[in-house]
């Protein structure tokens, strides 16, 4: 079994940073890309993609992350990151890691997300 556990969120000032980490455990062969989802609040079924990186360290990022928000990744420790800073309002939601995972004597790759955790932006 292979799973996902984010961590680092939390309730945060406008201007404020936090930190996100998501580190995977099982019987994992190797991770490809890796990304984070954002669910907006009172929004159940949507979430909006914020920022993708590879295996080999392409990243990309939403129009509105780029410039406030960075994406890195420790493939020693099959682990991905995602830094805020200049937080908003508007970031606000549940944060979802996600990876394309290589299983242990499994052929291709599976799609696995993260639990999610709370990013709270006051005004």
């Amino acid at each position: 079994q292979v799973r996902l556990v984010e961590s680092g969120g939390g309730l945060v000032q406008a201007g404020g940073s936090l930190r996100l980490s998501c580190v995977g455990s099982g019987e994992i062969q190797s991770i490809n890309t890796m990304a984070w989802y954002r669910q907006p609040p009172g929004k159940q079924h949507e979430r909006e993609l914020v920022a993708t990186i590879t295996s080999s360290g392409d990243i990309n990022y939403r129009d509105s992350s780029k410039g406030r928000f960075t994406i890195s990744r420790d493939n020693t420790k099959n682990a991905g990151y995602l830094q805020m800073n200049s937080l908003k309002p508007e970031d606000t939601g549940v944060y979802y890691c996600q990876a394309k995972i290589v299983r242990l004597r499994f052929s291709g790759q599976f799609d696995v997300w993260g639990q999610g955790t709370q990013v709270t932006v006051s005004s």
